[in-house]
């Protein structure tokens, strides 16, 4: 990877989504965390940001699932112009496509069919693509790649079952700060000024810091395999689970995974109380009975409370 592509700003140099940011990064490390999903109103940069980082750390773009994929474009299927021949030709779907890029990509999944939300979250969470169907019997593929979706929630959500399926949710509105939306609106506006010059040395350097910034994330996928899980910090997610009330053990699970990935960044060899404190909210906040009933997905000040006195308790 040598550059960013014409048409995408430079991951480095992208302002605000800190937590939308973290998250991509703690899968990346830590791929069984197992995908992040982002909730929020349209408008805010979620495609920009998940294709800019797909660009830094895969040297690709993200493979991208459109709302009206049909199982053959997914699953992959026949060879129509070959079949014509009187040959038969097997056609890759987008998830072996995604597992040669590193990236699956689902805009407003929210509004794709259930049935393919489900055999794309079973073949994220377990890397074999099986394919049984009329005409088709194959053995499992080994397919691996990162799963990403985006939903606007004004426009409807998931269901509990396929929500408690993504490691990690990201809930994004638009920044009220005056001053960081002046520096997005000067960064958008420099960028589309900047993509038109050849060469542009600022788009050069947000390029340079990609490259070092993938490194970085690289040293801490390899690190993580040493990383300990303490047994207190064990405790201190099952007791977070806990006190959330949360259905089922998936969330301490994923908020472990995310901690150890915290740490690896961190350049630390142990998991420490502020790693469980940062990977619990995106672990979290999606499995609570709240988000069940569909109360919304947010994560309140209120929240925040109740966590760091579960943090300052153990």
């Amino acid at each position: 990877m040598t550059g960013s592509p014409v048409g995408i700003l430079p991951y480095s140099l992208i302002v605000g989504q800190e937590q939308l940011k973290r998250a991509l990064e703690l899968v990346f490390v830590v791929p069984a965390i197992g995908g992040v999903l982002v909730s929020g109103e349209r408008g805010t940069a979620k495609s920009t940001t998940v294709r800019s980082f797909s660009w830094m750390a895969y040297g690709h773009f993200p493979v991208t699932l459109p709302i009206n994929a049909t199982d053959d474009r997914v699953l992959g299927g026949w060879n129509i112009d070959a079949l014509m021949r009187g040959r038969t030709e097997r056609e890759p779907g987008l998830l072996e496509r995604a597992g040669e890029t590193g990236m699956l990509y689902i805009d407003e999944v929210n509004l794709l069919d259930d049935h393919l939300v489900n055999i794309i979250l079973d073949v994220a969470s377990t890397g074999m693509l099986v394919v049984q169907r009329e005409y088709i019997d194959e053995p499992g593929r080994q397919v691996s790649f990162t799963l990403v979706g985006t939903m606007n929630p004004e426009e409807g959500g998931l269901r509990p079952q396929l929500l408690d399926r993504f490691g990690l949710l990201v809930p994004i509105t638009a920044e009220l700060d005056v001053a960081q939306r002046k520096e997005i609106l000067t960064t958008v506006l420099r960028y589309e000024e900047e993509r038109l010059r050849p060469g542009s040395a600022w788009i050069t350097m947000g390029a340079e810091r990609d490259a070092e910034h993938r490194k970085w994330l690289l040293a801490a996928r390899e690190a993580v395999r040493d990383v300990l899980l303490p047994p207190f910090a064990a405790t201190l997610c099952a007791k977070i689970a806990a006190g959330f009330s949360v259905a089922g053990h998936r969330s301490e699970i994923v908020m472990a995974m995310a901690a150890r990935a915290c740490a690896a960044l961190a350049g630390r060899t142990s998991v420490v109380p502020q790693d469980v404190l940062e990977a619990a909210p995106p672990a979290l906040v999606h499995r609570r009975p709240e988000a069940a009933y569909g109360e919304g997905i947010a994560w309140t000040a209120k929240d925040r409370e109740r966590l760091e006195a579960i943090v300052e308790e153990s």
